[in-house]
């Protein structure tokens, strides 16, 4: 009987086929800042991610939230309306023989404090992360993002929502 697989993918788009029991489930939260025609990103090695990142055993998604956007950014946020959901099977570059299967839960944000810092990085992001940046939203097609979302369409929705409920 063959084992069930599944395709993961790593930072550059690489895919791998896995068998479903070397899989971790990682339900992970992302927060979109968007503020004077601009969206606070997270860098990372020579593109972008939204802020954010995997959920730890008792947290909720207040906190992770909270603490993923503070440690990569510097910025203090409180959590706003949910943009979009989706999901990736995901290889790690930093952790090898790890693969997720993340569930993404994206929201918005709203800025309560903070400067824009990466002092809070763990030892991981200090490897490829660096200091967070606004990016202008008529240059975002132009950037190149670390992940397999549709980034834009996810930044598409984050502005229709933030006009919808002003």
């Amino acid at each position: 009987m063959s084992k069930q697989k599944v395709i993961c993918h790593n930072k550059d788009g690489q895919e791998q086929e896995i068998e479903i029991e070397k899989i971790i489930f990682r339900p992970s939260v992302y927060g979109i800042l968007i503020e004077d025609g601009k969206i606070l990103l997270s860098k990372q090695w020579d593109g972008y991610d939204f802020p954010g990142g995997g959920m730890e055993i008792g947290e909720t998604i207040d906190e992770t939230l909270e603490r993923e956007f503070w440690e990569e950014t510097g910025v203090k946020v409180k959590r706003g309306r949910s943009v979009v959901c989706e999901s990736s099977f995901f290889t790690p570059t930093f952790i090898k023989g790890e693969y997720w299967n993340c569930q993404l839960m994206y929201f918005l944000c709203e800025k309560i404090g903070g400067e824009l810092s990466k002092a809070n990085l763990d030892e991981f992001e200090k490897i490829y992360a660096g200091l967070p940046e606004w990016v202008d939203l008529e240059n975002i097609d132009k950037i190149k993002f670390y992940n397999d979302v549709d980034n834009l369409k996810v930044i598409s929705e984050a502005i229709k929502i933030k006009e919808l409920f002003k």
